[in-house]
């Protein structure tokens, strides 16, 4: 039984969170350099087994694709080439760092804390993926 995977792509972090083999709690991984995120997908891919990559897909509030979708478009095209056993899902990443900042500042982090970019990163890869198998399991009832 495979965990699934979630990824918050941006141009400089791609904030990474993985799920548990039942697929019940999302917590986040780590934040990686956009430059290395496909030799850290390797080397996780090797040592664990995920069964499904979701990545955040960036949309406005009128639905239409966001500007850094000409950004996320080729990464999730290469990902697809680089791991074709895998699969790979998008999922809606709206208001997903604005969720990240309101659960630092109700987890009582101090305001210094709360302006790493790289933790908002990974934290919004954890709401992704938390809503991503949320939104599974309400289907599949």
């Amino acid at each position: 039984m495979g965990r699934i995977l979630s990824i918050d792509y941006g141009r400089k972090r791609v904030g990474i969170a993985v799920s548990d083999p039942l697929k019940i709690i999302a917590t986040g991984l780590t934040t990686v350099h956009s430059k290395d995120i496909f030799e850290f997908l390797r080397d996780y891919l090797d040592n664990e087994e995920v069964e499904t990559i979701v990545v955040g897909y960036p949309k406005d509030l009128k639905n239409n694709d966001a500007e850094s979708m000409r950004f996320v478009k080729p990464f999730i095209k290469k990902l697809h080439k680089t791991f074709p056993d895998t699969e790979i899902d998008i999922y809606d990443e709206r208001f997903t760092s604005k969720l990240a900042k309101i659960a630092m500042i109700e987890g009582g982090l101090k305001k210094k804390d709360r302006q790493n970019k790289a933790l908002i990163d990974k934290l919004s890869a954890v709401i992704i993926l938390q809503s991503y198998m949320d939104y599974r399991k309400f289907k599949e009832k």
